[in-house]
């Protein structure tokens, strides 16, 4: 049926079309091979079109998975991401460098550090060491949004560096949560223990204190945070303030995706992160 691409009668290929499109991406290399021999430009073009919507039929399919899977992952959600842009992204490269930066900060930690203290550490590693920051030069880019550009680059947006942020810092044993504050998200640092300890009983919050990888790291306490959002009249604050679940995680960032798309012109694009988000609606938002 793949031979029936480079058909000239369009009603033809159009069937043939409808019929591979049922299939997965396992076709895909076969597509490939047939690109590759051709020499017809309408073929090859129909042959991209048809691999590019098996990638995307892919993408889609995993991050429905992700969403409805018992426990996520963030590094697994951020790649999902990837894929909807680079569907051969370079997974154990990725693993690589994120590992390089964890064992990093892991050699200069001890378990006699406070919390604060081992984000100190991290914030040093994470900000000045590896140099990750915001792309003020072009903020609206959508390789800001990827995990291989921000690790490449060190470049992103805050959406993406509080991402990774979260990562390194889960998998360096801190408790570590998005928290949807306005404009940026920021990382919560939770422990139900220490907060009784520090903010008292009737304090109804495990937040011990706030990160904001888009300023470099800058560390806030609770009570800077909930008046930020009262001054400026955001209610409730619970919703700013609290951590989220990782779904609305990636979901922000698949949103800050869409909004890049849509702002350097890429209507096909913007419609087909669209569909993505689209899978988000019946998911349950809890931590």
């Amino acid at each position: 049926m793949i031979n029936l691409l480079d058909d000239p009668d369009n009603l033809i290929f159009e069937t043939v079309e409808k019929e591979l499109l049922k299939q997965n991406h396992t076709i895909i290399p076969a597509l490939e091979e047939l690109w590759e021999s051709s020499y017809d430009e309408t073929c090859q073009e129909r042959i991209e079109n048809l691999i590019q919507n098996l990638q995307f039929k892919k993408t889609k399919n995993m991050l429905k998975s992700w969403i409805n899977s018992p426990k996520h992952d963030l590094l697994e959600g951020f790649l999902i991401v990837d894929r909807f842009q680079y569907p051969d992204v370079n997974l154990t490269g990725i693993h690589q460098k994120t590992d390089k930066i964890k064992n990093s900060v892991w050699l200069e930690l001890n378990n006699s550090l406070t919390l604060l203290e081992k984000v100190t550490i991290l914030n040093h590693f994470f900000f000045h060491v590896y140099g990750f920051s915001v792309n003020h030069d072009n903020p609206k880019s959508p390789q800001n949004c990827y995990l291989n550009q921000l690790l490449d680059t060190r470049k992103g947006n805050p959406v993406s560096l509080t991402l990774l942020f979260c990562i390194i810092a889960r998998q360096l044993g801190l408790p570590a949560w998005f928290t949807n504050f306005p404009k940026n998200p920021l990382v919560a640092i939770v422990d139900s223990e220490l907060a009784k300890n520090v903010h008292g009983q009737d304090v109804n919050s495990d937040v011990l204190f706030y990160i904001n990888p888009a300023n470099k790291g800058s560390i806030a306490s609770r009570k800077e945070i909930h008046y930020h959002l009262k001054k400026n009249n955001y209610k409730p604050v619970e919703i700013y303030a609290e951590p989220q679940s990782d779904e609305l995680f990636i979901q922000c960032l698949i949103e800050t995706l869409r909004e890049s798309f849509h702002t350097v012109g890429f209507t096909e694009k913007t419609e087909r992160v669209e569909q993505l988000l689209k899978l988000f609606q019946t998911a349950p938002n809890k931590r």
